[in-house]
């Protein structure tokens, strides 16, 4: 084929010639404006003049390859050139409609793909939809250059260029037709997601709850303890637990602390293979086909081997065996939280921490109830009801919630007066959306093991509301009803009633106040026990403590009930008679008011059991106390006018209890000696009697001998005596003897005026070695109180105190051996406590040293080559004026171990608390108070506490610095973390100028009381700090 040929091949190929330098049909402008244009331009390439350039130097190509054996290629080549070209058009709109089709498919795979939350792409997926976008940028890219290619003026090679870009559109074309055909993955798009770390719950916040919020910190800061694995939340129905178990689930600082969070609610029917389930479940196992135990419980041991996982157990009714559902103790970052109504539940599942859920506060209370009731709380008028009717939900935020529904529609005044009276008659009258309420309480009641807890949990409903009840107290009228009937002697009743009290305030029925030795009983449930109580045939209570009344109910109340309860009322008198038969219990201590008891009040109750009298004006008894033949306890302490018992008390032959002190009875009168079945004597000897000695009518006979030693069942003995009471010398020689012939004594609480009655006693009897509960006073002090005592949160059962004493004294240190809680004041002739031997204070838990002029230092550790006061948990300093330092010598290990509380005052001459050696045992530190002390420089000091561990004094939560004119630093900068610090305050510590604080240590500091004088006189290594501490700053004038 020669080149003449090609030409008329070409020439014949076109539509329209155009000669050598004619201008082109269309413009750039045209060119750009409209696309066809482009691919009409193109193939008026070949009538160009440059048409003859190609063919010379086609010609010119063929003439130079002639050494090619065959020129035919050169020609294919051409040609193909050309129908590229030519195919510009067709190859662009072919591209467009491939792209097209793939992207439409991209596009429904991704929105398949995205349909079910619970699965994601799989990688063949992922890759393809990458691998299709690379392709739509490519597509874009040509796009692009074929709008570049139309603004370019046609030059000799042009149709080069179109062949070529017309070819990569053609490949293109392919490249999508394939992706498209790849991109058939409806069935293989997605797979199962993995289980995410946290499975949200969008909890409700509780920072503006701070009862709530505490116990989540409180979580919160044992889940960081590396040694806490376990951790315990408890409280009654409605308190806040799953509220709190959903804010720790989505608490972001858990979120990084592990791997993953798991949440479960474990219902009273739940089983092992169901917790398991749910759990398989959020871990997303594939458990088909598995019904054994053991394998599912291997399934999910594998699955969680090295992962860092927090259990939240919500609702355990029961104990079950964690490693049984295959979570087991071997990973050292994981952890459980678990959460009951039930204590004992916590306890027996191993938690190494227990948090008690408390009720709301009234504070947050209020704020809980006008949140959820809305703008019908601002309505004029409705504040004051509102707040009542807070108060009749007893802090419970569930019924804070279904009450603040119910009065959510009540938009006036009327309407909110009339719903808190239903309220108050609740659970009498029905409230809309209460039930619910009613029944989480009532089943609680219903779940107690025996009739006995039952009926123990309703004698509660006779107390008032939210008043805390001295447990003692309550054990008593348990054992006088009888409902402890199956212990034979006094102490086994306490502790069988400790029993029921301790399951009672398991499952939330009862809650321990804050008082020592106290409990309580939510307003709600007590509405519920009278419910309960009003319902039953042999509890029927009338119940109207504390609520002002003057006079007494009707006749008819009385006849109904078992049990009364008239207590804390301003009642005058009482009914001539009353046809009480079959009355157990009547209380009516506390009307102060109440003077006289009608002769004949008491004559029909025959069957009376426990009667409280104490606190009354009463004078006398009537007669008609002695047909009380059933009568096991008698109250009649703080009945302060009342100067004398009946004289013959033979018929109360069953007493059990009987409480004179506080009374005008200021003797021990002779008749008391017939009670024989007496257990329980509480008797206070006043002043007065030394009054009447000094008048000349001593009443010393009046005592009587062999009172005491004929109480041969006596368990329990109280005598009370006035401080600087000489009269008791008289007759405390024989009493001592006679208390000593007590076998059955299990407590005693006891005046000594001097340590020769004390070696009496000690040396007579041999209850001291036993189980044996005392309060034993040595010599004559201000105040008969131990006021170490109040330093506990927790009772403590062997007091001593002595006072005014001198030297050491053997029976002094064999009864050391065996206290709890020594107070030594105003004594002489010791430099320090371990003059008594450190073996013998070395289980004491608590110290009170007041008054003590010779004292150096409270511990001298030369005394012994073993630890001391290795049980000490509070210690108390007060107005020593020689104390130097608190340790002397060596301080060895065990030494202070539990020391949680050091409160030194007045003690002139301290230059030095913490001795070398001694700061690194006091790990459980919590509270440190230093008052008075005016020589006191460095409350760590650097000489004695070199190269001190940054973690020293890691418990620390409170610092109290006050009246220290030479203090000069806490300690000499800010190295220590102080990890637990949450409170300081100082004042009047002028020479005090910088806190040995910065910005990374005492994390927890939460605030600060001072001076704002002082305040502004400190310096400061960076202004940060000070600008982080002052918004905690709380200053007094």
């Amino acid at each position: 084929m020669d080149p003449h040929s090609l030409r008329v091949r070409v020439a014949t190929r076109e539509e329209v010639r155009r000669p050598p330098g004619r201008r082109p049909l269309t413009s750039h402008s045209q060119t750009f404006a409209n696309p066809s244009l482009a691919f009409h331009g193109a193939l008026e390439l070949i009538t160009d003049a440059s048409l003859h350039c190609i063919m010379v130097e086609a010609a010119a190509t063929a003439a130079a390859v002639e050494a090619y054996r065959d020129g035919k290629s050169l020609i294919a080549y051409v040609g193909r050139k050309i129908n590229y070209a030519n195919d510009l058009e067709k190859n662009f709109r072919r591209l467009t409609e491939e792209a097209e089709k793939l992207f439409a498919r991209r596009d429904d795979v991704e929105a398949e793909a995205n349909k079910d939350k619970t699965k994601k792409k799989t990688k063949e997926c992922e890759a393809w939809i990458g691998r299709v976008k690379n392709v739509e940028n490519e597509v874009q890219e040509l796009e692009n250059e074929l709008r570049k290619g139309r603004k370019r003026s046609w030059k000799r090679r042009r149709i080069w260029s179109a062949s070529n870009f017309s070819k990569r559109l053609a490949e293109k074309c392919e490249e999508l037709h394939s992706l498209w055909a790849e991109g058939r993955l409806e069935t293989e798009a997605v797979v199962e997601r993995p289980p995410e770390p946290v499975r949200t719950m969008h909890a409700p916040k509780t920072e503006d709850k701070p009862s709530i919020h505490c116990a989540v910190e409180e979580i919160l800061g044992y889940l960081r303890d590396h040694n806490v694995k376990r951790i315990g939340l408890w409280g009654t129905v409605g308190i806040g637990k799953t509220t709190i178990m959903h804010n720790l689930n989505d608490d972001v600082e858990i979120s990084k602390m592990f791997d993953m969070v798991i949440s479960a609610s474990v219902s009273k029917e739940s089983s092992i293979e169901k917790l398991q389930k749910a759990i398989a479940q959020r871990l997303k196992l594939n458990t088909e086909g598995i019904s054994d135990p053991h394998e599912m419980s291997w399934r999910i041991s594998k699955e969680l081997e090295n992962k860092r996982y927090l259990l939240l157990l919500d609702e355990v009714w029961n104990v079950f065996d964690l490693q049984a559902v295959g979570l087991h103790d071997n990973n050292q970052d994981s952890k459980v939280v678990l959460a009951s109504r039930y204590q004992h539940v916590c306890w027996d599942m191993e938690v190494d921490e227990l948090v008690n859920v408390k009720r709301l506060s009234e504070a947050d209370a209020w704020k809980m109830f006008r949140e959820k009731v809305g703008r019908n709380i601002n309505l004029p008028g409705v504040e004051p009801l509102a707040r009542l009717v807070v108060t009749e939900c007893a802090g419970l935020p569930l019924l804070i919630d279904r009450v603040a529904r119910y009065f959510r529609k009540k938009d006036n005044i009327n309407l909110w007066r009339d719903g808190l009276r239903s309220l108050r008659r609740w659970p009498n009258v029905k409230v809309q959306g209460m039930d619910e309420v009613l029944e989480f309480l009532k089943f609680c009641y219903d779940e107690l093991d025996d009739e006995g807890q039952k009926i123990c949990f309703l004698y509660g409903a006779l107390f008032p509301e939210d008043s805390d009840v001295y447990i003692d107290y309550l054990l008593e009228c348990w054992r006088a009803e009888g409902f402890l009937s199956d212990a034979v002697d006094f102490t086994e009743a306490r502790d069988r009633g400790h029993g029921i009290l301790h399951d009672l305030i398991d499952v939330s029925l009862l809650e321990r106040s804050e008082k020592v030795k106290h409990v309580r009983m939510n307003k709600v449930l007590r509405n519920m026990a009278l419910k309960i109580s009003s319902e039953g045939k042999n509890s029927k209570f009338m119940v109207k403590a504390c609520e002002g009344l003057k006079e007494a109910p009707n006749e008819e109340d009385w006849k109904m009930a078992n049990r009364i309860s008239l207590m804390d009322n301003q009642l005058c008198t009482l009914p001539e008679t009353v046809d009480c038969t079959s009355l157990l219990t009547l209380m009516l201590q506390r009307n102060y008011e109440l003077a006289l008891i009608p002769d004949s009040f008491f004559g029909s109750m025959e069957k009376l059991r426990v009667l409280d009298l104490h606190g009354t004006r009463i004078t006398t008894l009537p007669l008609s106390l002695l047909s009380l033949t059933a009568l096991r306890a008698l109250y009649l302490n703080s009945c302060s006018l009342l100067t004398e018992l009946p004289i013959d008390m033979k018929a109360l032959a069953h007493l059990e209890v009987l409480d004179i002190q506080g009374t005008g009875i200021d003797y021990l009168p002779v008749q008391i000696g017939d009670l024989l079945n007496l257990r329980c004597l509480r008797i206070s000897l006043s002043n007065s009697c030394m009054r009447q000695v000094i008048e000349g009518r001593s009443r010393v006979m009046d005592i009587g001998h062999n009172v005491i030693s004929r109480l041969s069942l006596l368990e329990e003995l109280s005598i009370d005596v006035h401080p600087n009471n000489q009269w008791w010398d008289v007759v405390v020689k024989a009493i001592t003897q006679e208390v000593a012939t007590l076998t059955r004594l299990t407590s005693l609480s006891f005046c000594f005026p001097s340590v020769e009655y004390l070696k009496i006693f000690v040396t007579s009897s041999s209850l001291l070695k036993n189980c044996f509960t005392f309060r034993f006073s040595v010599g004559y002090h201000e105040s008969t109180k131990y006021r170490i005592l109040d330093h506990f949160e927790y009772e403590i059962c062997r007091c001593l105190k002595y006072a005014n004493g001198i030297g050491v004294d053997h029976a002094i240190s064999a009864v050391l051996a065996e206290t709890d809680a020594f107070e030594l004041l105003c004594h002489k002739g010791i430099s320090s406590i371990s003059d008594f031997g450190n073996a013998n204070i070395n289980k004491v838990r608590g110290c009170l040293i007041e008054g003590c002029s010779d004292i150096e230092a409270m511990v001298d550790g030369n005394h012994s080559a073993a630890g001391a006061l290795e049980c000490m948990e509070k210690i108390v300093i007060n107005n020593a004026p020689k104390l130097t330092c608190l340790w002397n010598g060596p301080v060895r290990s065990g030494s202070l171990a539990q020391l949680t509380s050091l409160s030194i005052y007045k003690c002139p001459k301290l230059i030095k608390i913490f001795s070398y050696g001694m700061i690194q045992l006091l790990s459980k530190l919590r509270y440190l108070r230093v008052e008075e002390c005016h020589e006191i420089t460095e409350i760590i000091m650097k000489a004695e506490n070199n190269n001190l561990d940054p973690s020293a004094l890691p418990g620390l939560k409170t610092l109290i610095l006050i009246d220290l004119p030479k203090l000069r630093s806490i300690w000499i900068d800010n190295s220590l973390v102080w990890p637990s610090l949450e409170g300081i305050t100082v004042h009047t510590c002028k020479s005090l100028k910088r806190l040995p604080f910065s910005n990374h240590n005492a994390a927890k500091l939460r605030h600060i009381e001072t001076q704002r004088v002082w305040w502004r006189q400190l310096s400061w290594q960076e202004d940060e700090v000070e600008q982080r501490l002052r918004p905690i700053c709380i200053f007094s004038q």
